[in-house]
């Protein structure tokens, strides 16, 4: 035992304690994030090995390179660019550098080229967009580097690390009782990416809203979508195409939505005139698109830079490195109408 405690590492302690070195440092950082009785066990087999973390050793608090790592799965979404423009002048106000880390989670080797790539980069700390932010594999690469990160819009495990959000289920569930207002009781719904965790929350909101109104979902009338502009495209074009159709859409993202739109003219409908369209997050093109979309404005930029404020958060302000909840709004324009005879 003498041998072993004269130099252990922080992954000696893990492995002692039968945690991983993320937990590790967690305990000795002082945060929260540890249920107790992990901690005790941590706390215990770092007396035990006599642990002394390394005065090198990198931390947050303490960063050699000024380097933050936006890990993300689809680098040319508009929610990924408006997430990278908030966190890339966010850290250069705070004296950072972002490097963008797109992870292919098809690939056979996208574990080994993340690691690799962390570890050769030297980054001070990482912000992971859905649907990585609850990717139990992405995350365990992290907690065996040791690197602090901060996850946005997670969907599981609030207290493995600090996040921010909003509520999406609220948002879905606004947008809806909108459209019911206006006498729409036959909504189609264009759900997202099946991995993404805001695909579920934001039906989850719909359902709600109608069931409120003792309505239910037609089945027939939710088709499931990728995120993506043609996928909003397939789905309209499958929910226009029954004897029964709907007289308004709510397409889970602003990018589907405008394929709904176009979807629609081609059939020879007018929106809002034959069918109203909403979406959600509020895009730049939601604005200039004809006619204008009717959406949930989700603050990506904001949500961007406040991740790197977490993330740069020092170890021991334990209130400010908890979930932020930020507020969405829903933004009128001209893609709904009032049904004329609900």
């Amino acid at each position: 035992m003498t041998e072993r405690t004269k130099g252990a590492s922080i992954k000696d302690v893990a492995e002692y304690a039968g945690v991983s070195p993320k937990t590790v440092s967690r305990v000795h950082n002082g945060e929260r994030w540890v249920r107790e009785e992990v901690r005790e066990k941590v706390l215990a087999a770092i007396k035990a090995l006599n642990y002394r973390p390394n005065a090198a050793a990198r931390s947050l608090s303490g960063s050699r390179s000024y380097l933050l790592g936006l890990v993300l799965d689809n680098p040319s979404s508009h929610y990924a660019g408006d997430v990278q423009l908030g966190a890339l002048k966010r850290a250069r106000l705070r004296g950072c550098h972002l490097v963008v880390e797109p992870v292919d989670i098809k690939a056979a080797s996208w574990t080994t080229e993340l690691t690799a790539s962390i570890t050769a980069l030297r980054l001070d700390g990482v912000l992971l967009t859905p649907p990585l932010c609850d990717n139990a594999e992405v995350l365990k690469v992290l907690d065996d580097l040791d690197i602090p990160y901060v996850r946005i819009s997670p969907d599981r495990d609030p207290d493995r690390s600090p996040y921010v959000h909003i509520d999406e289920r609220a948002a879905a569930h606004e947008m809806t009782t909108y459209l019911l207002d206006r006498g729409h009781t036959d909504i189609g719904f264009i759900r997202g990416q099946a991995t993404h965790s805001s695909a579920r929350l934001r039906f989850e909101g719909f359902r709600d809203a109608l069931a409120e109104r003792g309505l239910a979902p037609r089945e027939a009338w939710i088709v499931d979508g990728n995120f993506q502009f043609p996928s909003g495209q397939d789905a309209a074009r499958t929910l226009l195409s029954g004897e029964a159709r709907p007289t308004a859409i709510f397409a889970a993202n602003d990018a589907m939505a405008f394929g709904a739109i176009v979807a629609a003219s081609k059939q020879g409908l007018s929106v809002p005139g034959d069918l109203s369209v909403v979406g959600f997050d509020d895009a730049p093109a939601a604005q200039i698109y004809s006619p204008g979309l009717t959406t949930i404005r989700q603050p990506v930029i904001e949500m961007g830079a406040m991740a790197v404020d977490l993330l740069l958060t020092p170890p021991g302000d334990e209130e400010a490195r908890g979930g932020h909840c930020l507020a969405h709004g829903l933004v009128e324009r001209d893609s709904v109408a009032p049904l004329a005879n609900p």
